[in-house]
């Protein structure tokens, strides 16, 4: 079928595109305008911006945290209601089906889960393949697993290392890599609560500093297009400016990418020893033109912190909303569930300030990217206030009217006049994320790019227009039109598949088997548990 989408204001910022313009549809790509061919299905986008498909590179919509957050707090769910029989994995409200719908209603067509372990990338896998519409990729966390530690701490090659690196990335079907406050896990196991860049690993005898610079260079040299994916030290604590700064300092000219930047933007001053030092920190990402950054942005209201930090979960767990918490202490990185309301009182808005400085004193829309750490700041259900804030100085002051007055004078946010524009937005949300995660069929609405496409009917309102799509387009399929969904079919998982070494293989067969009295072969699954791609029926999608 060959489609055309017409008289829309296409902003297309990798191929200059930035004004009113067709769109050609044809065998789920995008295509020159055809000569002397009549199109089979026209689809009129006058009064609308048409971008690509938006990604996501940090949201946390599988894997074993997930789930445990799902059954740790029933009460945040819908009333409990029967799935179709196609969906055997979502029980509950808010369920995985029901992601990739959310998802694709406001224009996003691909995911990343950040922080898949090694040890249940099958359960990952599966809980991703339930997600219907969008495609979705994984990062493999390593940094705090023994095998490693002690390949660094025995000053094992480079190159040993980085056979193990793309093991990993290719046995767990991952896009790339990440490293969760590095070292801190392994040392809260031997009753280590505290843990900075600089400080060692006890039995091991490695910094924070020397696991982070090891992965990096391993990422690097193996040309994964992703740079080390990298959750700081001291998460969330006054000062933690300072370990995000020196983090900053350390990528000493290789790339490098820092997870939700916002948790990492205290500083110390106030009488509350709690203030912004976001702008210290996006000059600092200004300077550094191999950092890149995705902020992490709270909003207001009820939601579950999930991380594989444990040690961060750990000493949070006094703050939990309700007062109820999982800790797990496993092997490698283990993690935590902390419930928290964000409140409109002073540590609620500081947090909510910092988010939104950063994002508007950073200057490149191609290193600063959209995330809400979801679900740690916010849902993702809140993006499009979100986009709206960022858009509209006037939201942002409305906002702020009714926030806590102390918090926001140690803040430069009421300063900022800057507002983003739709070609920065199709920027930071499109262009630079498919560049980041090396996906040159995506992002970009050129010929021969997958037609993942969003289009959105303007509106006075900035959240409502982002929100609910006019049309979506899905590898050339119409899956959303006017804001609900009208077709159903699954993503596909992307992943990378770097070349493996076979005497890594036989050492860590080795390993498993002393170490664990296992085969390798439990890290082993077929393909078909990690992508979807048959013909989906069609299945009413509850929100």
């Amino acid at each position: 079928m060959l489609t055309k989408i017409a008289g829309g204001d296409i902003v297309d910022p990798v191929n200059g595109r930035l004004g009113k313009g067709d769109l050609w549809i044809k065998d789920g790509k995008i295509v020159a305008a055809p000569a002397g061919e009549a199109a089979d299905r026209t689809i009129d986008a006058a009064g609308c911006i048409v971008m690509a498909g938006a990604i996501d590179i940090h949201s946390h919509i599988g894997g074993g945290n997930v789930n445990t957050a799902r059954l740790l707090l029933p009460e945040q769910h819908a009333a409990y209601q029967a799935r179709p029989a196609a969906t055997p994995l979502s029980n509950a409200g808010w369920s995985t089906f029901q992601t990739g719908c959310l998802y694709a209603k406001m224009g996003f067509t691909t995911v990343v889960e950040p922080a898949m372990s090694p040890g249940s990338a099958l359960h990952t896998h599966l809980e991703l393949a339930d997600i219907p519409i969008i495609d979705k990729a994984t990062l493999a966390i390593l940094g705090n697993d023994d095998f490693l530690l002690s390949m660094i701490r025995d000053d094992a090659p480079s190159t040993m290392i980085e056979d193990y690196v793309a093991w990993t990335v290719a046995s767990t079907r991952a896009l790339g890599v990440k490293v969760i406050n590095a070292g801190a896990a392994a040392a809260f196991k031997e009753n280590v609560r505290t843990f900075s860049l600089d400080d060692e690993v006890p039995s091991y005898g490695v910094s924070s500093r020397k696991i982070v610079k090891t992965l990096q260079a391993a990422v690097d040299s193996l040309g994964l297009p992703h740079p080390l994916h990298v959750h700081c030290n001291n998460l969330g604590s006054p000062g933690s400016s300072d370990t995000a700064a020196a983090t900053i300092a350390a990528a000493d000219g290789l790339p490098l990418h820092l997870a939700h930047l916002q948790f990492y933007g205290y500083g110390t001053e106030g009488k509350r020893g709690f203030s912004s030092a976001a702008a210290r920190l996006a000059e600092l990402v200004n300077a550094t033109p191999e950092v890149t950054i995705d902020i992490g942005q709270v909003m207001f209201g009820q939601t579950v912190t999930v991380s594989s930090d444990v040690m961060r979960q750990f000493s949070a767990r006094g703050s939990a909303h309700p007062k109820k918490t999982v800790i797990h202490d496993g092997d490698g990185n283990g993690g935590g569930i902390v419930p928290y309301s964000y409140g409109k009182d002073f540590y609620g808005t500081m947090q909510w300030a910092i988010g939104l400085e950063l994002f508007l004193l950073i200057d490149d829309p191609w290193r600063v990217f959209f995330t809400t750490d979801h679900p740690n700041g916010a849902p993702f259900t809140a993006y499009p206030a979100l986009f709206e804030l960022l858009m509209s100085r006037k939201a942002r002051t409305e906002m702020a009217a009714g926030l806590s007055r102390s918090a926001l004078a140690l803040s430069t946010l009421a300063a900022i006049d800057r507002e983003y524009t739709f070609e920065e937005i199709a920027i930071m949300t499109r262009a630079a994320p498919a560049k980041l995660l090396g996906l040159t069929d995506r992002g970009h609405l050129g010929a021969g790019a997958i037609a993942d496409i969003a289009v959105y009917r303007r509106d006075e309102s900035i959240a409502k227009m982002l929100g609910q799509a006019a049309y979506v387009f899905k590898d050339g399929d119409l899956v959303v039109q006017d804001g609900e969904i009208i077709h159903y079919r699954w993503g596909k998982a992307l992943r990378l598949k770097p070349a493996v070494d076979k005497a890594m293989v036989r050492r860590l067969e080795d390993y498993h088997q002393q170490r664990y009295g296992l085969s390798l072969d439990w890290f082993n699954f077929p393909d078909s548990a990690i992508a979807r791609e048959q013909p989906f029926g069609e299945v009413p999608c509850r929100t």
